[in-house]
């Protein structure tokens, strides 16, 4: 395949890091007219963490969560120089989960918690989580996109794709089990021990 229509990465990935960041913002705006709103019923300070105490975990875990993915994001193309219309799409893909996010987690608190809303707010993660798994795929099978140092190879895909697994794993949960629902997301402190036991199985 031809490289006339290889690009410099830089401009992508500057792009995707001023949507990530615009994402993490967004996320305060309904604990901002929260706040509003219980200064109009003359709630207190402890009267409101009271009434919102859904709403503040779940901006700090969707904040926690996406600077991972984020962090996750920069590892990937950290070695990567150049980008062409196959890599752009996935990318582009990856930055609409990020940016749908925050209206996931306004869910959260504004709305009773029902299946579909786990299913909205767990599976934008396990989409944000997928996504990097098929653009790390295609900078292996084009090494005129990435520079030395990058590594396609089944160790690399070990720790991404147990999260992936893990995030899947939290979905089926949260909307299976009664009375779990947000509580399943713990599933993820298991990465570390999970990708572990992987390597050590594949390297003995």
């Amino acid at each position: 395949m031809s490289t006339v229509h290889l690009r410099p990465v830089e401009r992508l990935v500057f792009f995707t890091d001023a949507v990530v960041a615009i994402a993490m913002t967004l996320l305060i705006l309904p604990l901002l007219e929260s706040v509003t709103d219980a200064a109009k019923e003359g709630l207190d300070t402890g009267g409101y963490l009271r009434a919102h105490d859904g709403q503040l975990v779940a901006f700090a875990l969707s904040f926690v969560i996406i600077a991972a993915f984020w962090r996750g994001h920069d590892r990937l193309f950290e070695h990567v120089e150049k980008q062409d219309g196959v890599l752009l799409r996935p990318n582009v893909a990856w930055m609409f989960t990020i940016v749908w996010l925050p209206v996931a987690t306004a869910l959260i608190g504004a709305l009773e918690t029902d299946r579909l809303q786990l299913a909205v707010y767990i599976g934008t993660m396990l989409a944000t989580s997928l996504i990097p798994l098929s653009m790390r795929w295609w900078l292996g099978r084009r090494p005129a996109l990435v520079g030395p140092g990058f590594a396609a190879t089944a160790s690399a895909l070990t720790a991404p794709g147990v999260s992936t697994g893990l995030f899947a794993l939290a979905l089926v949960l949260a909307v299976t089990v009664p009375g779990l629902q947000f509580w399943s997301l713990l599933v993820l402190l298991l990465e570390p021990l999970v990708a572990a036991v992987l390597r050590r199985v594949r390297h003995p």
